[in-house]
């Protein structure tokens, strides 16, 4: 039977409340329970354990996921398959790591036959849950609660805000020991080295800025005509304006300043650049990360950035137009 597009919204928003409800009840059920929880995960990495995730059917997803976070984050974690665990997996475990257990109900027989085992192995016990008063629950050494008012299956039986909420909860954790133990972005950069987000974290400004024939330079006392020649000649939007004794930047010039310049009247190009220059612009070191740079131009909306060194020259120029083709906006 077909659907009216009323009615597929109707059920697609139905759906997303009810899985919203279940987050905001977890959010308004955090209590002493989550904060232990959560010493004892930052302890245990301090110590250099590691983090076992582990759950069956919807639940193992969701422990996938968390565990892939947590190692992103420089926390050593992995998944274990509560199937395979009964059958040599065990061996992952180490005294004093910490076993994390989801289970939505906490009364899996899988799960619980997997609890006796873990408890032999010296390991911290989490219980990953959204029944206080489940098995799991009771023989956990901490339990880790998310609330969940009801599922968004139409039947009830499809996990849905359960799975929503357990992710949330897994995410809250994760990002409150990744504060608690100081992680930089240097740090995030060396777990994530591939793809998009390695080379957003690892590009540096000197990878990027334009140097040599390519930086346009010149002393604050020429004329506006200089200027504008220097620019043309160096195919750049901007040029960096120095004091002529020490070389230090003292402003800089756009193709916007030199429209605006010709609006104050005939011999404009004659007069001293410094008459028309931004004084004291922003600017940025080598050594600093590309997304820093990136924020700079968000934050004051220019379209060049100069790059100084520890003396205040002019070392190199990030021009807004690379940074696309350079894929970190």
């Amino acid at each position: 039977m077909a659907l009216s597009t009323k009615t597929i919204l109707a059920r697609a928003r139905a759906c997303l409340r009810i899985e919203q409800a279940a987050i905001t009840a977890t959010r308004d059920g955090l209590d002493e329970g989550f904060a232990d929880v959560a010493r004892l995960v930052h302890q245990a990495i301090g110590e250099g354990r590691k983090l076992i995730f582990t759950g069956v059917g919807k639940s193992a997803h969701i422990c996938q996921k968390l565990a892939g976070t947590f190692n992103s984050t420089g926390a050593p974690s992995c998944f274990l398959d509560a199937t395979a665990a009964l059958h040599g997996d065990l061996g992952v475990c180490s005294e004093g790591d910490v076993a994390i257990v989801l289970s939505n109900s906490g009364q899996s027989d899988e799960i619980l036959r997997l609890v006796t085992m873990l408890k032999r192995f010296g390991v911290h016990l989490v219980g990953f849950t959204s029944n206080p008063d489940s098995e799991l629950a009771r023989h956990a050494d901490l339990a880790l609660l998310y609330r969940v008012p009801e599922e968004a299956c139409p039947l009830k039986l499809a996990p849905t805000a359960s799975t929503t909420a357990a992710l949330a909860l897994g995410d809250a954790l994760a990002m409150v020991l990744l504060e608690a133990r100081g992680l930089t972005r240097d740090d995030f950069a060396r777990f994530h080295p591939a793809g998009n987000l390695g080379r957003v974290l690892l590009l540096r400004v000197s990878d990027i800025m334009r140097t040599g024939d390519r930086l346009c330079v010149g002393p604050d006392n020429i004329t506006l005509q200089d200027a504008i020649l220097r620019m043309t000649k160096a195919k750049s939007g901007s040029i960096a304006l120095v004091q002529p004794r020490t070389g230090k930047l003292t402003g800089i010039l756009t193709d916007g300043d030199f429209r605006r310049g010709a609006l104050t009247g005939p011999g404009f190009l004659d007069r001293p650049v410094s008459n028309f220059m931004t004084k004291g612009p922003k600017t940025v070191s080598a050594d600093a990360l590309g997304v820093d740079a990136l924020r700079l131009f968000e934050a004051h909306k220019i379209d060049d950035l100069i790059v100084v060194d520890t003396k205040g020259k002019p070392v190199g120029l990030v021009d807004g137009q690379d940074l696309p083709k350079l894929k970190i906006v």
